[in-house]
């Protein structure tokens, strides 16, 4: 009786073609998750985020959700307005005509949120939309608000 070798339990091309696959959908969710998109709005550093918000020279918006505000608790000088809520637009709309239409400035966990919903409001006809693309957490960027420790107020909804 002649002995053959064990039969590999996936070939060579199934292999290539399913990493393929997974890399490519992999590389489909980066860009849906974390491409930031640029815009025409300005930008600012946490540190500059931090003294404008605290002069009042801005109005500091942090978009995130309330579990995440509850995790790391809000920035110092910022109001929360969670991105998602469905009267986000007339809540923000409100915030804007109380402090006399200071320019907005957009801060989120790491830039994505805060430069997609800047272009979506320039689109919309707000006109001072500025974005905080190093977030809380930070970003390429730069360090993010938490390791700039900066301040942060703790947010129990």
């Amino acid at each position: 009786m002649q002995e053959t070798e064990p039969r590999a339990l996936i070939s060579r091309r199934s292999l290539l073609v399913c990493g393929s696959a997974f890399a490519m959908t992999g590389g489909g969710w980066w860009a849906l998750y974390r491409y930031r998109p640029k815009h025409d709005g300005g930008q600012l550093t946490v540190a500059q985020a931090h003294a404008q918000a605290i002069s009042g020279a801005i109005l500091l918006v942090d978009i995130r959700t309330p579990g995440e505000w509850r995790q790391t608790g809000v920035p110092e000088g910022a109001v929360p307005l969670d991105m998602r809520s469905d009267d986000f637009m007339k809540s923000l709309q409100s915030l804007t005509e109380q402090t006399e239409n200071r320019p907005i400035a957009l801060i989120c966990a790491g830039g994505v949120r805060s430069a997609r919903l800047s272009r979506q409001l320039l689109a919309a006809g707000f006109e001072q939309i500025i974005d905080v693309p190093e977030g809380i957490y930070g970003s390429a960027a730069g360090p993010g608000w938490l390791k700039s420790n900066l301040p942060v107020r703790p947010w129990n909804g």
